[in-house]
């Protein structure tokens, strides 16, 4: 359950999905990946991360791309 993890707070990074309060928005961890980093090299990076918060990202992407509504022209 990504909800317990991903939050969004007004006052960190203008109410962006964040992770556990932390300044790292869900935008960032999936960009990093896309980028090529792999999970590893990012925990690296930024050592407070866990596999949890990549897991929760992952389902907070996916959360979101099955809610997203196309309308047809």
């Amino acid at each position: 359950m990504y909800q317990s993890i991903i939050v969004v707070n007004p006052a960190i990074r203008s109410g962006k999905p964040i992770i556990r309060g932390l300044r790292y928005t869900v935008y960032d961890i999936l960009s990093y990946l896309a980028a090529g980093m792999n999970v590893a090299e990012i925990l690296a990076d930024f050592s407070d991360l866990t596999i949890e918060d990549f897991q929760a990202c992952l389902a907070f992407a996916v959360d979101r791309e099955r809610i997203v509504t196309v309308i047809p022209a």
